[in-house]
């Protein structure tokens, strides 16, 4: 019986949106106002250090996947290198981050949809959203990849609209209610570190939580045309892009009004919408951030149907989630992860909004782990197979000083996640996951070494 594989169905259009859509988080637009209000100026380092290091991790997760076709994910390479345990608790942790992502942003889907619609409860649009969803994504990979098209679309043309409309204040020298448009706004008051440096280390918690998501362009290697070529540019573009909508964005925001006149509890975007006159700016930022919401849902029900996918087809979740639908979809892997979502999100209403928040804190920390053990894999890559990574042609630069470069990092996040009140008991719970799952694991599989032999010779070159 031949065996079923993944339809490669995602179009360089595609991958190249799903990668902007990865890179620019809900937060830009909603929590740009509190990161700034925090740090000040010097909020811009904190991006352009954060943007640095999640292009390092892409440059590594490039590398891995294209050392050999046959990884579909990076759960594939981790088992090869750190074994099926190791698989195991990255796969599942992986799966629950995104599953808790689309908890929140479901949850969100209600709350902006109430802004027009007050009357409507807040769990009808969620719902909606879901079912529409998960029917798309049981069509066919392409029209994943289409929907995050044009809500990845949606987020450029909002950030390129603001740059361009401040840009036009910016040279005019039009004035706001706090004085003039200019550059001279960023270091004008207080200079680039007026909170001092806490304000400054404590801004990394809210940056490295916009910036999540961005491996999900790693998660398509098995379903794009063309990976040899499609990969490598979607992850060298990141800086870019991270230039342009984090770092351009929020220069001309601090341009028109000096950091201390920005509103924590609202959205720059609208302030700056506002000042030129447009009467629905409130409405329009709404419209972006609830398509970013079902954008980040999307990505939610795409993600986890595969993670569950490949971790079936490995045994370490049950084999039917490994079967494919005529379209070569997952579909019970799609159906299982959609009724966790729906589960979480009926659960979400009935429980206090402390344990909620906690959750969706505890997943921010898991993704730490998840960047750091693509790092150590891509470690252990190079160590024992030489060989194959000379002919590599996208190879992480300046290793193995870049390795330790974002293990360090990573670190330094997980203190600043301790320093913060509302994060740090997620920091200290996350542990309990981890010991679940190795429970689980040792329970489920008392041949593991055999298993880890096997899978290995399923994917050797």
């Amino acid at each position: 019986m031949q065996e079923q594989k993944l339809s490669r169905g995602l179009k360089n259009r595609h991958v190249q949106l799903i990668a902007i859509g990865g890179a620019i988080g809900t937060g830009l637009f909603l929590g740009a106002g509190k990161s700034i209000h925090l740090a000040g100026p010097s909020i811009l380092f904190a991006y352009l250090i954060t943007g640095v290091i999640c292009f390092l991790i892409m440059r590594a997760l490039g590398e891995l996947l294209l050392s050999n076709l046959k990884y579909h994910s990076f759960v594939d390479f981790v088992r090869y290198y750190l074994g099926n345990m190791a698989a195991f608790i990255t796969g599942w942790t992986y799966w629950f981050c995104w599953i808790s992502i689309a908890m929140a942003d479901l949850t969100a889907v209600g709350l902006y949809t109430q802004y027009w619609l007050p009357d409507v409860p807040q769990w009808m649009p969620g719902l909606i959203a879901l079912v529409i969803l998960l029917i798309m994504n049981l069509a066919t990979v392409k029209l994943f990849g289409e929907m995050e098209f044009w809500f990845a679309l949606i987020k450029v043309i909002a950030i390129l609209a603001l740059i361009v409309i401040g840009i036009f204040m910016i040279i005019k020298g039009l004035s706001t209610n706090s004085g003039s448009a200019s550059f001279t706004n960023i270091w004008g008051h207080g200079g680039m570190f007026p909170n001092g440096i806490n304000g400054f280390i404590l801004s990394f918690q809210m940056v490295v939580f916009a910036f999540v998501g961005i491996e999900l362009v790693g998660l398509t290697a098995g379903e794009t045309e063309d990976p040899e070529k499609v990969i490598p540019k979607a992850i060298n573009n990141i800086p870019i892009r991270i230039i342009i909508f984090y770092i351009g964005a929020l220069i001309v925001i601090m341009s028109i009004y000096p950091w201390n006149a920005i509103n924590p509890a609202k959205s720059p975007f609208v302030q700056v919408f506002v000042a030129v006159g447009i009467a629905v700016a409130a409405g329009i930022v709404n419209f972006v951030v609830l398509t970013s919401a079902a954008s980040a849902c999307n990505s939610a029900i795409f993600s986890t149907s595969r993670m569950v996918y490949s971790l079936s087809k490995d045994k370490n979740a049950p084999v039917p989630f490994a079967k494919l639908n005529a379209r070569k979809v997952p579909s019970n892997a799609l159906f299982f992860s959609t009724l966790v979502i729906l589960i979480a999100v009926i659960l979400n209403y009935v429980m206090p909004e402390g344990v909620f928040t906690l959750i969706t804190s505890i997943s921010t920390v898991c993704f730490i782990f998840i960047w750091g053990i693509t790092v150590i894999s891509h470690l252990k890559y190079r160590k024992t197979r030489p060989n194959l990574a000379k002919v590599n042609k996208f190879k992480l630069p300046f290793y193995p000083f870049s390795n330790y470069l974002i293990l360090a990092f990573l670190a330094f996040v997980l203190v600043v996640l301790a320093l913060a009140e509302d994060t740090r008991v997620a920091l200290f719970v996350t542990p309990v996951w981890f010991i679940l799952l190795i429970a689980i694991y040792m329970m489920r599989k008392p041949n593991a070494n055999l298993i880890d032999r096997v899978n290995k010779g399923k994917i050797a070159n």
